[in-house]
């Protein structure tokens, strides 16, 4: 038996990258998993596909994380096909880079609305269902960046910075009932964004970290396992940097 067994997760943005890594890894330790993106794709059947292999029940919905009426009705969706809700992942987010001088107010909006808006719209939207069961996780994905800041991202780095103070807050104004609220923080991931970069970008990024590589996606996901999980049944309003050494 998985250390999730019989357990509900919701993870937004869940059927690529980041997501699709900690949706397989909640999956491969007992919990049924309900995944969320504005668009699916053949990924997206192919993560079902893996949970189910994993004798675990999967859905997928379509969902925009700007929107608190459409993240309520994926919450509502969820509780209706399994009957309860254990933990909410807030994966979901973009990136507009820029620099200030030349981001557009369209640039900033957009990263603000899903990276730190879409958190917001998430736990409101499954808190009430967590509270009446008296327990329950949340896991906030930031960014190392969002600690330290990066030129060319300033709206990144201040939504990630918020989505900080939203797991602090929440932490503080639900711990007495019994749900955990963290966030990690990951450096750079290996995933198709990262993936894009040229060679001379890749090794600038290279010399930022003592490791002197880049995350695999499954290193961030082994981490929101460990604070889902019982084994964090006491952590709460904590940021956990998963970044090589680059935050210390």
């Amino acid at each position: 038996m998985g250390v999730l067994e019989n357990k509900v997760a919701l993870v937004t943005g869940g059927g690529r990258g980041i997501g699709k890594a900690i949706s397989l890894a909640l999956a491969a330790e007992g919990a049924d998993i309900a995944f969320t993106d504005i668009q699916f794709s053949s990924e997206a059947d192919d993560l079902l596909t893996k949970i189910k292999d994993f004798g675990r029940r999967g859905l997928s919905i379509e969902s925009d994380v700007r929107s608190l009426s459409s993240a309520q009705e994926a919450v509502d969706t969820v509780v209706k096909e399994f009957g309860r809700l254990d933990i909410l992942i807030n994966n979901a987010g973009i990136t507009r880079d820029n620099l200030l001088m030349r981001m557009s107010e369209e640039e900033w909006d957009a990263v603000i609305a899903t990276n730190l808006k879409g958190v917001f719209n998430y736990c409101k939207a499954a808190c009430r269902q967590m509270m009446s069961q008296r327990e329950g996780k949340i896991v906030n994905i930031s960014s190392v960046v969002g600690v330290v800041g990066n030129p060319g991202q300033v709206n990144y780095s201040a939504s990630k910075a918020g989505v900080i103070g939203i797991t602090k807050t929440l932490a503080k104004e639900f711990a007495s009932r019994n749900i955990q609220v963290n966030a990690v923080a990951p450096g750079f991931v290996d995933t198709p964004m990262t993936q894009k970069l040229t060679e001379q970008q890749r090794e600038a990024l290279l010399s930022l970290i003592p490791m002197k590589r880049m995350a695999k996606p499954e290193e961030i996901a082994s981490v929101v396992v460990f604070l889902v999980s019982p084994a964090a049944s006491y952590i709460t309003g904590q940021v956990l940097c998963v970044d090589g050494g680059m935050v210390m």
